[in-house]
């Protein structure tokens, strides 16, 4: 089984480039972030189309999250994250895909640092771990995908000294990521790739693409069972290249069945 992670930044926006990428990679399951659309506003037409039904946590013009499954319905499994009643933000929602739980996550910027929004990444950060906490009891096959707006280690961004103000190479960013991980959930693409420079993300800023000045902020962490199904994993680079491209490009696992 192939599941993917891709922020898309704005599923209309990227929709002749996303339908491509399906139709070329047949990933099984897909979570998809940063939508930018609710309603009537999400293509979920041309997506069934495509071959894929999903769940969907749409938001009007920002965030947004859903799960996709290729010739079959995701069972929605959890909608928005717990923790926090008054979060109105879409960033959250888990579907079970057969014995599976996955969730796509888009966790908050947090720029600028210090600040409201900061305090809103970390905050959501806790809830993170809650969650992870709840689901990892349940010894189940769970993959936790998406956009983490964390950049873990030095090793994970083309100029650690470039970023070292920004709220996703902050030491409190990197020390809830690194609970996480203490907590037994598996990085897959660092479990396939021990120390490799990998992007999955470029700035549309300052020739970032052409320079290969990248960042490594989309992750697929797995929970002890599934880690003991992880395959293979990598990233979709040449996507970012194409013509109206999103700056994120689609990050992959696959698992034993």
């Amino acid at each position: 089984m192939k599941i993917a992670t891709y922020n898309v930044n704005g599923i209309n926006a990227r929709l002749p480039r996303l339908v491509e990428w399906l139709d070329e990679q047949k990933p099984d399951v897909v979570c998809l972030q940063e939508l930018k659309g609710d309603g009537d506003r999400l293509p979920v037409k041309a997506i069934e189309e495509a071959g894929y039904t999903g769940v969907w946590l749409g938001q009007k013009g920002f965030n947004g999250v859903a799960i996709l499954r290729r010739g079959a319905e995701p069972i929605e499994h959890q909608r928005g994250l717990p923790g926090d009643d008054a979060d109105e933000q879409s960033r959250y929602i888990e579907a079970e895909i057969g014995d599976l739980i996955v969730a796509s996550i888009y966790l908050p910027n947090g720029n600028p640092q210090p600040g409201p929004k900061f305090d809103y990444k970390l905050a959501w950060m806790e809830r993170l771990l809650t969650r992870a906490e709840t689901l990892f009891a349940t010894e189940r096959p769970v993959v936790l995908a998406g956009d983490y707006n964390v950049i873990p280690t030095d090793n994970d961004v083309h100029s650690p000294a470039a970023m070292a103000d920004d709220a996703l190479t902050q030491p409190e960013s990197r020390a809830a990521f690194r609970r996480l991980a203490a907590m037994g959930w598996t990085d897959a693409i660092r479990a396939r790739f021990p120390s490799a420079k990998i992007w999955t993300y470029w700035d549309y800023q300052a020739g970032a693409w052409q320079r290969d000045a990248g960042l490594r902020i989309d992750h697929l962490m797995l929970s002890p069972v599934a880690a003991d199904r992880l395959v293979d994993a990598g990233v979709d680079k040449e996507y970012r290249g194409r013509e109206k491209a999103s700056d994120h490009t689609p990050v992959w696992i696959e698992l034993a069945e």
